[in-house]
């Protein structure tokens, strides 16, 4: 299968995670963060999932799940490893128009979690179409030690002399802004964390006079 890549916005969007382990920590984990509206449905809960649920960073339904749960919800985890509640919730999910994704279970995902390398607002995902996560992991490992934090102060200079150039009336090309984000005076700056000369440079390099 050739899976879609695509990263979703899901500030204020309802997702659920069944289950209360150890895989369900990781999952509610990464969609707070990504400010998703998170419910768990469960007959029990981690120590750690029970002190949010305590703080209301979550919300808690104490009770395994059933055929309706879904509605209702952008995304759906299961992550009890019950092959039954997975094929149960992948059909919930069809029927209810609900994105389903089952840890370990890559024949009923719509959709698979890549391991992914965040840089500030960069992000790089892997993923082996739901295969092989352990690879996806070591993939990432590798690419951490290409991808060195310096990225982070790269991504926000690009993306404030775009609003630059946006809010003006220069027209700047493709190929200019690659030229620009590869230059090596430039880049060299941004490695030592010398913001003022690496914009000032990336100016220079796309001729755009500082007002």
């Amino acid at each position: 299968m050739k899976a879609y890549p695509v990263f979703f916005d899901l500030t204020q969007r309802p997702c659920v995670v069944i289950g209360g382990g150890a895989v369900a920590e990781r999952k509610v984990a990464g969609l707070v963060e990504a400010g998703a509206v998170v419910t768990i449905i469960s007959p029990d809960l981690t120590l750690s999932l029970q002190q949010q649920v305590q703080v209301g960073v979550v919300r808690y339904v104490a009770r395994p799940y059933q055929s309706g749960d879904l509605i209702g919800f952008f995304l759906a985890f299961t992550t009890t490893g019950n092959a039954l509640v997975n094929a149960t919730m992948f059909a919930d999910g069809r029927a209810a128009g609900v994105l389903v994704n089952s840890a370990d279970d890559p024949a009923r995902c719509d959709f698979f979690l890549p391991a992914v390398i965040r840089r500030g607002e960069l992000a790089i995902a892997v993923s082996t179409g739901g295969t092989s996560p352990a690879l996806a992991r070591v993939m990432r490992e590798e690419l951490q030690s290409m991808v060195g934090e310096d990225y982070t102060l790269l991504v926000e200079i690009a993306a404030a002399m775009r609003r630059v150039v946006r809010s003006g009336s220069r027209v700047v090309t493709g190929e200019q802004w690659t030229t620009a984000l590869k230059e090596p005076t430039f880049r060299q700056y941004v490695r030592a964390g010398q913001r003022d000369a690496a914009v000032a440079r990336f100016r220079t390099v796309l001729g755009i006079e500082e007002k």
